[in-house]
């Protein structure tokens, strides 16, 4: 049966040399079964539930902050070594429309423990509804892209290896989740120190969390028990926090006493 080529798209350029330089990189996964029903009872008593990626964001960001480990990474330049950086950067996994494929871009958000639930939701809700190449990080990323193969792999090579610019330019952790289509990835591919994702999160609150680390920059000890850690956090420092937001959302408005 004869078929027909398809040109490689900027978009599918890069998903591929991302995947190049994850491969390389010694991955492992560590999964814990969580209870996260505290945090599910708060937020079902808001009307306008924040999205479960953002709370899971804002965990994680929070956990990276207690672990120093989360907060490193392997590099090559100038010589192999940890790089620990002061705070997180958080890359997400957008699917997108562009030039009619569906493609997957990667934003940033530098320290999302320090923001707010809502910050953090005009943030993720900007880069899903924006035109592409009006949101800086995927213009620059399908620019490069566009580049001939051995010049791009060079700058993401070096970028990657370059303590402070990987950092700028990568992030320090990423989240991937399909768990609003009903699914979960047990094998999600980064070049970043750690990956983290969940699955469908049940009506009682219990839910799947994995991480997914380089081992060359911790152990799966550090990682079980920092899972321990994070679904203490979700029901805790993020639940109280949208038990917060209900309560301020449920207050009545002062009116003014009428005027002699």
């Amino acid at each position: 049966m004869r078929g027909q080529p398809i040109k490689l798209s900027a978009a599918r350029r890069l998903v591929g040399d991302l995947m190049r330089f994850s491969i390389g990189v010694p991955r492992v996964t560590v999964q814990r079964q969580m209870d996260i029903s505290a945090l599910h009872k708060a937020r079902a008593g808001r009307p306008d539930r924040p999205s479960w990626m953002v709370l899971f964001l804002k965990g994680y960001g929070l956990l990276s902050m207690e672990t120093p480990e989360f907060r490193r990474a392997y590099v090559k330049l100038p010589r192999p070594q940890l790089y620990e950086y002061p705070g997180s950067i958080a890359s997400v996994a957008h699917e997108r429309e562009h030039e009619g494929e569906r493609v997957v871009l990667l934003s940033t958000i530098k320290q999302p423990e320090r923001r707010s639930l809502a910050e953090l939701s005009a943030l993720l809700q900007e880069a899903r509804s924006r035109p592409v190449l009006e949101i800086r990080e995927f213009r620059r990323a399908l620019k490069i892209a566009r580049l001939p193969a051995p010049l791009r792999r060079l700058l993401m090579w070096l970028s990657l290896n370059m303590g402070r610019q990987r950092g700028h330019r990568f992030g320090t952790f990423q989240l991937s989740v399909y768990s609003g289509l009903g699914a979960e990835s047990l094998n999600p591919l980064t070049p970043l120190t750690t990956i983290f994702n969940y699955g469908p999160i049940g009506d009682d609150g219990s839910v799947t969390v994995r991480i997914h680390y380089d081992h060359r920059v911790m152990d799966g000890a550090n990682v079980a028990r920092a899972l321990a850690r994070f679904e203490e956090i979700l029901n805790g420092e993020i639940a109280d926090e949208v038990a917060i937001l209900s309560e301020v959302n449920k207050a009545p408005i002062a009116t003014p006493e009428p005027s002699a």
